[in-house]
C-alpha cells in the first residue's frame, strides 16, 4: 500500500518543476513511510510514498521499463492478489522479472496487455502509467473502488493523487467548494466520481481514465451486471465457501506482519476464523485485534441499534480460533481530543462529522499498526450479503430513496439542523437526494422473469455496493493509512461481489435472517454465540464524559464569533444544541456538536474558499 501523486502538462518540461513535485509528495507520507520516489521525464513527474509489504527491497517506486519507442513509468499503490499467476503467463511469454513485487508485475502486464490489462487483475489498486510510447498517462482503479483516486484536470493536463492533498498542493489547484460539493459532505450519498472540491474528480470504480493531448477519455472495464443465478441454495452456500477460502488465502501474502481486526460480528469473525484454520496448517497463529471503550461492556445499555457488547462474541472467536488477541481499550477523553479530530480531518480532506465513530477507528489504527503492517477486515460484507437494518425494514424496502436515509437521523442525529436555515434551503438536500437515487437506480437491470419484490432487492443490493459502501471504504482507507496500516478487505473480491449479488433474495435470506448465506457458508468455523448473533454496527461510546467534551469545545468555539464557522452554521442553534440535557447529551446533540467542530477545524486546516453556488 502506497501513496501516489503525479502532474502531466502537455506544455512545459516538468523537470524544472521539482520543489511542486516533491510538495505533492509528501502530503503522502502517512500513506507511505517506508520510502519515497519521484520521477520526471519532459511533460511527466510522479511521485511516490511507499509503505513496503510485498518483497521489500526489490518493490521500489516510481518504476520504469525502457522500451524501444519510449519508457514506461508507473507509480502504483494497493495489492494484486493474483500476481503470482500473473507472474507466470507473462514469464511463460518471454518477460524476465528484476523483482519479486506485484508492482512489476502490472508494470509488464501493461506492456503485454496495454489498457486491457485492469481485466486481468484480481485485487485492490490505484495506479498511473505514463505511457512514453504515446505520450499519455493511463489511471486506473479497481472494481470496487478500495482504493482511493483524485484527478484535477488542467489547462494543458492533469493532476492526480491517492488523496485531494496531494493535488491541493500544486499552485494550479484550487482550494475551493462549491454547493454541490457541500451537498456531498451533507448528504451522506455519494455520487460516483465526485471530488466534493470544485474541479476535482475521482476515478470511478472499475474505470481507465486516458489522457494525453487530444483530452481526456473514461474506459469502464468493470460493472456490476445483472446476470442469471443457476444455482440452488446448497449450492451457492458451497461456491460462497469455496470463494472465501481462496480469497482470504491470496490476503493473507505478505512479506511484514498481518492480523484480522475481530469484532465479534459474523463478517470478522468468519473471516479470522478462515485465516487461523489456514495459517495452522502453516504453524502460525492469526493475531487479532478489537476495539472497546473502557467500561462499556460492564455498563452497557442495550437500545433498538445495538443490542449487544460486542467483547463477549470477540473472545468466543478468540478461544474457538487459537488467535493470538489484544482489546485495545479507548478512554472517551481520547475520543474527544481535538489532536484525534485533526488527524481524522487531515487523513479525509473533509469534515464528515462521524465523530467517536471516527476517531475510534483512527485509534485503533495507530494501536494495530504497532503490532502489524497488514491487517484484515470484515468491511463490506453487510452491502454483499444483505445485513442491515434496512434490508428487512418495509418502510426502507418500498421508499423512493436511499434505504440506509429512511432511518438515518433517528439512528445517527440530524447534522444539518445546525446549519443556517438559507444554507440549507439553498442545499435542498432533499431535491438532491431525489435526484441522486432517481440515477442511482437507472442502470440497474432487471432480470427477465424477476418478482417485483427481487427487483425491489435488487436495487436495494445495488444501490448499497455501488453507493453506501464508498462512503465506508473510503473511511476505512483514509483512517488506516493515516498511520500507515493497510487494511484489506476480503468481501470486495469482485468473484464473490458478482456472485452473490445475482442470487436471488430467497436465497441470501433463505431463513428470513440477515447474511444467510455467509452464516451457513461458514457455519463450521463459527462459534455457536456468533452464529446466532444478530447483526450490532460498528460501537459508539455511551460515555457521558464524551459528550461532556464536546460540550466544552463547543462553547470554547461560541466564545469566537467572528470564526469562519458561522458563515455555516447558526451560533443560536449550535448553542442550544450544547444546552441540552439528555442522557448522554443525545445522539442528535452529539451529532450538531461533531459536525460544527469538523468544520470549524476543517476551515483552519485548509482554509478553503466556498462559494454557494
Amino acid at each position: 500500500m502506497c501513496g501516489i501523486t503525479g502532474w502531466v502538462s502537455f506544455d512545459r518540461d516538468l523537470r524544472s518543476a521539482s520543489h511542486t513535485l516533491d510538495a505533492m509528495t509528501e502530503t503522502m507520507s502517512c500513506r507511505g513511510p517506508d520510502d519515497r520516489g519521484t520521477w520526471t521525464d519532459g511533460p511527466v513527474a510522479l511521485g511516490h510514498r511507499r509503505l513496503a509489504v510485498i518483497d521489500l527491497p526489490g518493490g521500489r517506486q516510481p518504476m520504469t521499463l525502457d522500451t524501444p519507442e519510449g519508457t514506461l513509468a508507473l507509480v502504483y499503490s494497493g495489492e494484486t492478489y493474483n500476481f503470482t499467476e500473473l507472474r507466470s503467463e507473462l514469464t511463460g511469454r518471454g518477460h524476465r522479472f528484476r523483482t519479486d513485487s506485484d508492482t512489476e508485475v502490472v508494470l509488464r502486464g501493461y506492456l503485454e496487455w496495454g489498457e486491457a490489462l485492469p481485466e486481468r487483475l484480481n485485487g485492490m489498486y490505484a495506479f498511473a502509467i505514463w505511457d512514453g510510447r504515446h505520450r499519455k498517462l493511463v489511471m486506473v482503479r479497481d472494481r470496487m473502488g478500495i482504493k482511493p483516486f483524485s484527478y484535477y484536470r488542467t489547462a494543458d493536463g492533469v493532476l492526480f493523487g491517492s488523496e485531494p492533498k496531494a493535488i491541493l498542493a500544486n499552485p494550479l489547484a484550487r482550494a475551493r467548494v462549491r454547493l454541490d460539493g457541500l451537498r456531498e459532505l451533507f448528504a451522506f450519498v455519494k455520487t460516483p466520481g465526485h471530488g466534493v472540491w470544485d474541479g476535482m474528480h475521482e476515478v470511478e470504480p472499475g474505470t481507465v481514465v486516458t489522457v494525453d493531448r487530444d483530452g481526456l477519455r473514461r474506459r469502464v472495464y468493470w460493472s456490476l451486471e445483472t446476470r442469471a443465478h443457476p444455482d440452488d441454495r446448497a449450492t451457492s452456500i458451497a461456491h460462497v465457501r469455496t470463494l472465501l477460502d481462496d480469497i482470504v488465502r491470496r490476503q493473507l501474502v505478505a512479506d511484514v506482519p498481518r492480523c484480522t481486526l475481530l469484532s465479534g460480528g459474523l463478517d470478522s469473525s468468519a473471516m479470522t476464523a478462515l485465516a487461523a484454520r489456514q495459517l495452522a496448517g502453516t504453524g502460525e497463529t492469526v493475531r487479532s485485534f478489537s476495539v472497546d471503550f473502557v467500561g462499556r461492556t460492564e455498563h452497557f445499555v442495550a437500545d433498538d441499534f445495538r443490542a449487544t457488547t460486542d467483547t463477549p462474541f470477540v473472545h468466543d472467536v478468540v478461544r474457538a480460533s487459537g488467535t493470538e488477541h489484544q482489546d485495545i481499550l479507548l478512554d472517551s477523553l481520547a475520543l474527544a481530543d481535538p489532536e484525534v479530530r485533526r488527524r481524522m480531518i487531515t487523513a479525509r480532506d473533509l469534515p464528515m462529522g462521524l465523530g467517536d465513530m471516527d476517531s475510534s477507528l483512527f485509534l485503533l489504527f495507530k494501536a494495530v499498526r504497532e503490532h502489524s503492517t497488514v491487517a484484515l477486515s470484515g468491511e463490506s460484507a453487510d452491502e454483499i450479503f444483505g445485513g442491515y437494518f434496512q434490508f428487512f425494514d418495509e418502510a426502507a424496502r418500498k421508499a423512493d430513496t436511499f434505504p440506509w436515509l429512511v432511518h438515518f437521523d433517528e439512528h445517527f442525529g440530524d447534522d444539518v439542523g445546525v446549519l443556517h436555515p438559507e444554507l440549507r434551503r439553498r442545499m435542498d438536500l432533499p431535491a438532491f437526494r431525489r435526484d441522486s437515487y432517481a440515477a442511482a437506480v437507472a442502470g440497474i437491470e432487471r432480470l427477465s422473469g424477476e418478482s417485483d419484490f427481487e427487483y425491489g432487492m435488487r436495487k436495494i443490493c445495488h444501490l448499497h455496493l455501488t453507493r453506501f459502501v464508498q462512503v465506508l471504504l473510503d473511511r476505512k482507507d483514509r483512517a488506516s493509512m493515516a498511520v500507515g496500516l493497510e487494511v484489506r478487505v476480503p468481501f470486495c473480491d469482485h468473484r464473490l461481489v458478482e456472485y452473490v449479488y445475482n442470487a436471488p433474495w430467497s436465497v441470501k435470506s433463505f431463513d428470513g435472517r440477515e447474511k444467510s448465506l455467509l452464516r451457513e457458508a461458514t457455519a463450521d468455523v463459527l462459534p455457536q454465540s456468533v452464529y446466532d448473533r444478530e447483526k450490532s454496527p460498528y460501537p459508539s461510546t455511551q460515555d457521558p464524559r464524551y459528550a461532556a467534551a464536546l460540550r466544552e469545545q463547543t462553547r470554547e468555539l461560541l466564545a469566537d464569533p467572528s470564526h469562519r464557522v458561522f458563515d455555516l452554521v447558526d451560533a443560536a442553534r449550535v448553542k442550544h444544541v450544547t444546552e441540552r440535557d439528555t442522557p448522554q447529551n443525545s445522539t442528535a446533540s452529539r451529532r450538531g456538536m461533531e459536525r460544527t467542530l469538523d468544520l470549524a477545524l476543517w476551515l483552519d486546516l485548509y482554509d478553503p474558499e466556498i462559494s454557494l453556488t
